[in-house]
């Protein structure tokens, strides 16, 4: 599309005009989603975040830190693949305010609980939150993409990453000196993205009508049911062996740095900045080089070969410590972007369900893998869940059984 047209496509969007057809990538509309999976994953960052503040103050064993991370996640989980399905046969553009509101009511009960079963309370509403907005945005995402589907799903999902990344410091920094009531502040992001959510919802209703007229993606299975049956089990499975070990750093890895190393609460949520910022950047990558070499080569890169640095992560100096953890998040979260646009290849016209069930089970892999390595550091320590999960990449073998990417593009279409 010349210049002219496309900077005249993106006045009427401001403008209000009826959305164009997504054939070239609308930056400002993936920008925004971006923005507002950013502060929507800074909120939910800022629980894992404060767990040694809550575990100091409630006196909480490591299992009742991993049930807050269950109840988060799994609410997540369970959730967002039902609304992913209803929202593919009936779009729902202002739904994605509503995220925002579930996400600052769960805040304010953590900022103001005085018991863990009022921060369980508010770790299920963060959840809801989480999966309200996931599968809707991620629709958005793709439909900006202009065809250039790792390209968007790596800007909506680094924002995520972004603010996952930050939320040790603004933890640092203002919660824990401040205290638990301070988690309350952040309501006012809530307010800036649910305004942006609402712009957001307007574009997607304009694209809808204006692409009403257009035919419909074939939800013809590009390969034989029992192949895409068989490739979303393994990519289930990649998802499973890369949660459950970002899981382990996420909500275990401060307390691992201040045992092992004898760091204070500040500089162990300093190494695990350094970990999430990693993850962040290694997602923005992810997504345009799959575009460009294939979304099996980036799965088989990113979920395979990091296993030499999880294997020898148990084991280094604090200095190496830091080295490895940022390689491990770096190079680990290039597969996410990839395995979502994997999937929907897999199974065109579901973007939705699709986009629900793996950042589902993102969450609900991730929540069970917390409570299990819980209750497995309480048992054995945490030194030795570390050793164990450094084995987890190698699941990333199965890589080989999922279809080549020729035999999916066949049917590609925007959904």
């Amino acid at each position: 599309m010349p210049k002219a047209s496309r900077i005249a496509n993106l006045t009427d969007i401001a403008a209000g005009a009826p959305a164009p057809r997504a054939e070239s990538t609308v930056y400002p509309v993936l920008l925004a989603v971006c923005l507002c999976h950013f502060i929507n994953d800074v909120m939910q960052s800022l629980l894992s975040a404060i767990y040694p503040m809550l575990k100091a103050d409630y006196g909480l064993d490591f299992w009742q830190i991993g049930l807050l991370t269950l109840t988060f996640q799994c609410t997540a989980s369970l959730l967002q693949p039902m609304i992913g399905l209803y929202t593919d046969k009936k779009p729902m553009p202002q739904s994605l305010p509503v995220s925002s509101a579930a996400t600052t009511c769960g805040l304010f009960v953590l900022a103001f609980s005085t018991s863990y079963p009022m921060l369980i309370v508010g770790a299920g509403l963060i959840g809801i939150g989480s999966a309200i907005f996931h599968p809707e945005a991620s629709r958005v995402a793709r439909m900006a993409s202009g065809g250039r589907f790792g390209l968007a799903q790596s800007v909506f999902q680094v924002g995520g990453n972004m603010g996952t990344a930050l939320g040790p410091l603004l933890a640092a920094f203002i919660v824990v000196p401040r205290g638990q009531t301070s988690v309350a502040w952040f309501t006012i992001l809530a307010l800036i993205s649910m305004l942006v959510l609402r712009q957001v919802g307007g574009w997607y209703g304009r694209y809808q009508r204006a692409n009403s007229q257009r035919p419909q993606p074939s939800k013809k299975l590009p390969v034989a049911k029992k192949r895409v049956i068989q490739a979303l089990v393994i990519l289930t499975l990649l998802v499973f062996s890369k949660n459950v070990y970002l899981a382990s750093i996420s909500s275990y890895y401060t307390f691992f740095v201040i045992e092992k190393f004898g760091l204070e609460v500040q500089q162990a949520q300093m190494m695990l900045f350094l970990f999430l910022g990693a993850v962040a950047t290694g997602t923005i990558l992810g997504g345009p080089i799959g575009d460009r070499v294939g979304t099996k080569t980036v799965i088989w890169f990113s979920i395979l070969g990091v296993l030499p640095f999880t294997l020898a992560l148990p084991y280094a100096d604090l200095f190496w410590s830091g080295v490895l953890s940022v390689i491990i998040g770096l190079v680990l979260a290039s597969a996410f972007p990839a395995i979502v646009v994997f999937a929907q290849e897999l199974v065109p016209g579901r973007v939705g369900l699709v986009a629900g069930i793996f950042f589902g089970l993102s969450f609900g892999m991730g929540g069970l893998g917390a409570a299990a390595l819980g209750f497995l550091a309480d048992a054995n320590g945490i030194d030795w869940v570390y050793s164990v999960c450094s084995f987890l990449p190698m699941i990333g073998l199965l890589t080989i059984l999922l279809p080549s990417m020729k035999e999916l593009r066949a049917n590609r279409h925007i959904a």
